[in-house]
């Protein structure tokens, strides 16, 4: 691999690392052609260190098998992306990959130590370590996730872990407006729980997930959206605050609220969260799926600009994701080959991070840049703040051929 990066630097070739390819803004995509780098037989999980409560392994390792390995000995690995069964942890570091657990956990780069990874000009770097503590220096291990494939080929990774929480309960709410799931959602927050997950499903979502899986039992006649819970903890701790959390999606109007009572019901209450992006096809053959965060108090909002961008440029947009931490996904269905519809889709999508960032938030959550957003890039950082970027980029790939024409604007 060092070779290779070498002798695409001294030629002047682009060089693109490619994992699983699970990205939505096209951070793997060979755009000005090059070499491909597949990191596909780098997939051992190395090491699981139960003592010092950790793990080591390779780029290629699905991320749910690393979470099955781990809890098996009693541990845990809390980031879980929706497509933790395809996606790999390479790429979840690439992209700082969050989930559905990042509200109470926090996402991927809370639980990087420490890396290995090889420079476009050839040389093997290794950035933080086997300790929680170190301030040797700067943070390169931090600089490196979410970089997004620009800097460096990542082929190892040193990961915290956390004991596994003894006791887990799956919950659904189910409501006449995402007005009612929201404020659902605040009277939580406003009861000190703090869920393990807590997903937001709309109403257009749902029909599709119940077109797409043939099962009309979703949710009740009349439901405009669900909100996925999920509590764990001490058994006691879960029994407790199970009952604060009914009583809040009460309060907010919940029409049904149904607990998981046993692990297969827990899996069948997920499964309408884990099926919602191939579901979507069922509404059009094109998505366009943006997945901005704005602070949590201003999730109305974001719904209420949703809902003018809907009328406003005729568009059918289905809306799920991480209520709980303010990132939401905004599905734009296009119909291919539609002109007029497709420029309408790229107008609202302007529009929609314009607002976002007006509502303090900003244009990317977890899927990152790619070449997909990289000309919105701009309304939300500044030229001085691009400028530091572009030369940090320039420090570990001065030739620019790692991975070119992602994140930044030309």
């Amino acid at each position: 691999m060092q070779a290779i990066a070498r002798l695409c630097h001294e030629s002047r070739i682009p060089l693109v690392p490619r994992g699983a390819g699970t990205g939505y803004t096209g951070g793997a995509v060979p755009s000005q052609g090059g070499v491909v780098l597949s990191l596909a037989r780098l997939n051992r999980i190395l090491e699981i260190d139960e003592g010092n409560l950790l793990a080591v392994v390779e780029p290629h390792v699905i991320t749910g098998d690393l979470q099955d390995a781990v809890e098996a000995v009693g541990l845990f690995y809390p980031p879980d992306p929706a497509s933790l069964r395809r996606s790999v942890i390479g790429g979840n570091v690439a992209e700082c990959a969050g989930g559905p657990r990042a509200f109470k956990y926090g996402v991927t780069k809370q639980y990087v130590l420490g890396l290995e990874a090889v420079l476009p000009t050839g040389e093997c770097i290794r950035t933080g370590g086997k300790v929680v503590k170190n301030v040797v220096g700067y943070d390169l291990t931090h600089l490196l996730v979410g970089s997004e494939g620009t800097l460096a080929i990542i082929t190892k990774v040193i990961l915290r872990l956390i004991p596994k929480p003894p006791m887990q309960v799956t919950m659904r709410a189910s409501f006449p407006s995402v007005r009612h799931a929201v404020n659902a959602v605040t009277l939580l927050i406003r009861a000190r729980v703090i869920p393990a997950a807590l997903e937001l499903v709309d109403g257009e979502c749902l029909d599709a997930v119940a077109s797409y899986l043939d099962v009309r039992s979703l949710a009740p006649e009349g439901t405009a959206a669900i909100v996925l819970l999920e509590l764990d903890g001490l058994a006691e701790q879960v029994a407790a605050e199970s009952v604060r959390v009914e009583g809040a999606c009460r309060e907010a109007g919940a029409t049904e609220f149904l607990r998981a009572a046993s692990e297969s019901e827990r899996q069948e209450l997920w499964r309408v969260r884990r099926e919602i992006s191939p579901s979507l096809k069922v509404i059009s053959g094109l998505k366009i799926n943006h997945d901005v965060v704005v602070p949590k108090a201003r999730v109305p909002e974001l719904f209420e600009l949703v809902e003018r961008l809907r009328r406003q440029f005729r568009l059918r947009i289905p809306c799920f994701g991480h209520v709980g931490d303010g990132n939401i996904h905004v599905n734009i269905m296009v119909t291919p080959g539609d002109a007029d519809e497709i420029e309408r889709a790229h107008e609202a999508a302007g529009e929609l991070f314009r607002g976002t960032i007006a509502l303090e938030g900003s244009i990317s959550g977890e899927h990152g840049i790619g070449f997909a957003k990289t000309k919105y890039m701009a309304l939300e950082l500044s030229p001085e703040t691009i400028d530091v970027m572009r030369r940090v980029k320039a420090a570990f790939d001065p030739h620019g051929i790692l991975n070119p024409g992602k994140m930044f604007p030309e």
